[in-house]
């Protein structure tokens, strides 16, 4: 009885629903056009260590549009090309990596990260303490980012050493399992049980919800904000690690499309750009899709402006298939924004009851 209602209740998700069946759609047909040729281990492959990039910068584009009051980050690519280019200078300074390699490796992730903590910290801080609107305070962060890795590399591309831990962390394989598919998914992971399974998780999906609840709720919105940005920071960082170990090069414009298509991903997986509501898996499966799209295009050689449309269509029909609420709340008419699975919560925060349905 308890397996039946829990699959019951899985299915009930329209937009889980509806990513699913895409996924499955575009891989039987990519499948039968390339001739097997998307199913290639190597392509498979291919497609791991691609991923992980566009799925960090989404998963930290979706935690700022759940914490509410239009929040988004849009520093992200700008964090990301500066903690890689910044490990690239400082590390081989202080460690040489052949005599060295994982030492070397260490300190070069341990940069990575705290620039990307620091970034996301900035950000937190200045929407938090000086109230500005998260979109204005991000791309003003992102300018900065940017300009500031402009200035230490000379708008040239910074080379990254060849230190085999280091590089395995990009191109490295466990189990024929790219590792960093790897690192995407233990990301999801976490983050999937702190949004569900802890009170952080809890009150973010409130404070998105019903401001004025969480406040009466005793949530610190300050403290919320600045941990929840910090959060974007480090997922930015992971994959400005992940790329420059990929490419064994950091350089302040790289990915400057990855943006829009994490927002995307984003609004593609079922987030609430309003706040309060927004599923881990769905943006999973959202990234998986677009991926996949990609990898076909390549496959068969079709122009990538062609595959911008096919996006565009996806993201139209996922709005049409997750129903007029979500519609509503992108484009900012109607009501109050919230996702029906939020409000019981919101209810009892506030004191009140769970409406009835």
């Amino acid at each position: 009885m308890k397996s039946s209602f829990a699959a019951g209740k899985l299915f009930a998700d329209r937009q889980l629903n509806f990513l699913l069946i895409v996924n499955v759609l575009v891989v039987l047909v990519a499948t039968w056009l390339s001739r097997g040729q998307f199913v290639d281990i190597d392509n498979l492959q291919s497609m791991g260590g691609q991923l992980p990039e566009l799925g960090l910068l989404a998963l930290g584009i979706m935690l700022s549009m759940v914490s509410g009051n239009g929040g988004i980050d849009l520093s992200g690519v700008g964090l990301a090309n500066l903690s890689g280019m910044v490990a690239a200078i400082v590390v081989p300074r202080f460690v040489n990596g052949d005599d060295s390699p994982m030492l070397y490796t260490s300190l070069f992730c341990a940069i990575v990260l705290i620039m990307g903590l620091l970034g996301g910290l900035l950000n937190g801080v200045v929407i938090a303490r000086l109230r500005l609107t998260p979109i204005l305070c991000t791309l003003g962060t992102q300018l900065l980012f940017t300009g500031f890795a402009v200035v230490i590399s000379n708008g040239a591309s910074v080379h990254v050493d060849y230190v085999e831990p280091l590089s395995d962390i990009g191109n490295g394989t466990v189990l024929q399992v790219p590792i960093a598919f790897c690192i995407f998914i233990a990301a999801v992971i976490v983050l999937g049980w702190l949004l569900r399974r802890s009170p952080f998780g809890l009150r973010l999906y409130l404070m998105g919800t019903n401001p004025k609840a969480a406040f009466y709720a005793g949530i610190p919105r300050a403290r919320m904000l600045i941990t929840t940005y910090a959060m974007c920071g480090v997922l930015a960082s992971l994959a400005g690690l992940i790329s420059a170990t990929h490419t064994s090069s950091a350089k302040w414009d790289y990915g400057n499309s990855y943006l829009l298509i994490a927002i995307l991903i984003a609004v593609m997986g079922g987030v609430n750009p309003a706040g309060g509501y927004g599923r881990i898996v769905c943006v999973f499966f959202a990234a998986t899709v677009l991926q996949f799209l990609s990898s076909l295009f390549n496959l068969l050689g079709v122009s990538q402006f062609f595959g911008d449309c096919a996006w565009g269509f996806l993201l139209l029909l996922s709005l049409a298939f997750a129903g007029g609420e979500r519609v509503r709340a992108i484009f900012g008419f109607g009501g109050g924004g919230a996702h029906p699975a939020t409000e019981p919560a919101a209810a009892r925060a506030d004191g009140g009851t769970p409406p009835k349905r």
